[in-house]
């Protein structure tokens, strides 16, 4: 059973104002692992994780999700020129958790075998952990997985196609892992 010791230091983000863009999600009682972050860099990282729209998820993981349209061109594997500002602003919120491991999951909408989407979203998976690498100099684990965790319908109610559904569906996602794991 997790006890809280009364001397910890506070690991949530409070907002500093009526001016503050992260507020909002932080009253609702979201953490983003406060104590590992550089004092100097916890200004900069409240406004990373805001503008990446990252979140937490229950093994207190921070996420975040770059459609693969931002990153690759349709039923490709190779980074976009214009895909380095968003990496640049994952590789900045990366360095406010220095000693994090890293995980790169690749997705792709429902459409197509899994014979085909997994390599596809291992490949893409893989791409942006070797940008991240040269960037960080860190190494991201990667996987591939395919269409098995969508996070939007690919189809509609009456069955036919959802393409708003499937693009939200096409993603990279990167997750800073907390340094032990919650059990």
């Amino acid at each position: 059973m997790f006890r809280q010791d009364s001397d910890a230091p506070d690991s949530r983000f409070v907002a500093s104002g009526p001016e503050s863009k992260f507020g909002e999600a932080l009253s609702a009682g979201s953490t983003f692992r406060l104590a590992e972050i550089p004092p100097e860099k916890l200004q900069s990282t409240e406004v990373l994780l805001s503008e990446l729209k990252a979140t937490q998820t229950p093994d207190q993981s921070i996420a975040i999700d770059l459609p693969t349209d931002v990153l690759f061109d349709f039923d490709k594997a190779v980074l976009r020129p214009d895909a380095n500002e968003p990496l640049s602003r994952a590789a900045q919120l990366i360095a406010s958790y220095p000693e994090a491991p890293l995980l790169v999951n690749g997705h792709t909408d429902g459409k197509g075998s899994d014979a085909y989407n997994d390599p596809l979203s291992m490949k893409r998976a893989t791409a942006v952990a070797q940008w991240l690498k040269q960037s960080t100099g860190r190494t991201p684990a990667a996987a591939g997985l395919g269409k098995r965790h969508p996070v939007a319908p690919n189809v509609q109610p009456n069955g036919t196609d959802d393409p708003e559904g499937r693009q939200r569906n096409r993603r990279v996602e990167i997750l800073i892992r907390p340094l032990v794991p919650i059990r």
